[in-house]
């Protein structure tokens, strides 16, 4: 007789935990045992541009293949993390930090807190991470290693956010380099004001360039 008991929503990501803990484990996968967390960061980047793209490509399959794999980033990290001799960290912990977060930062949800749009929700989220961070400057915890054109519009945010113009902190364009990188600063000013991100943008354009391409120009025969 079938349980009718339904499956715990999450029960696979146990599955997961498991299988990562086994592949880490003597006796495992010496791949997997060698890795570090500097080691995988090549494979963090890549499956997150992965994931980009098949949210791009609107193939419903290929993203949950993709989000699999981008999963299996997090959870391998906080694998590694959890044999670190003195700042040890698991799975459980990444979870409950998130968890945590989310519950602070809705308190129209979890908490007796009132918004009524999606506006109010972001600015509320805002003002509630600044407090917790206590960051001194809008543009305190920006990533700098993220794409250019991506950072340049999360600093256009921050700054308009924080109430800085942008013309009190743009640099003299004295060269080429600098002339085209003021420019593209000054697009990333222009999507933000419509309410568009730029890297997104720019990427959505180049593939259709690129469809374009492969069109016109067919593989030979």
């Amino acid at each position: 007789m079938t349980d009718p008991t339904p499956v715990p929503a999450g029960s696979a990501l146990l599955r997961l935990v498991a299988v990562m803990d086994r592949l880490r484990s003597p006796g495992g996968c010496p791949w997997d045992a060698a890795q570090d967390h500097r080691s995988l960061a090549p494979y963090l980047l890549e499956e997150t541009y992965e994931t980009l793209d098949a949210i791009e490509s609107g193939d419903l399959d290929h993203l949950r293949e993709e989000l699999g794999d981008l999963l299996l980033q997090v959870v391998f990290h906080a694998r590694v993390a959890a044999e670190h001799p003195n700042d040890a960290f698991d799975i459980d912990d990444v979870a409950a930090g998130i968890a945590d977060k989310l519950v602070r930062r809705h308190p129209h949800v979890f908490a007796d807190a009132t918004v009524s749009t999606p506006q109010d929700v972001e600015q509320r989220w805002h003002e509630l991470k600044q407090a917790e961070q206590q960051r001194s400057t809008p543009v305190d915890g920006l990533p700098t290693a993220m794409p250019a054109l991506a950072l340049a519009g999360k600093t256009v945010t921050r700054l308009q956010r924080g109430g800085i113009p942008m013309a009190e902190v743009t640099p003299t364009a004295d060269d080429a380099q600098s002339r085209v990188g003021l420019a593209l600063l000054g697009m990333a000013a222009e999507s933000v004001a419509a309410g568009v991100e730029p890297e997104q943008a720019l990427r959505v354009v180049l593939r259709r360039v690129h469809e374009t391409v492969r069109g016109a120009h067919p593989p030979q025969e």
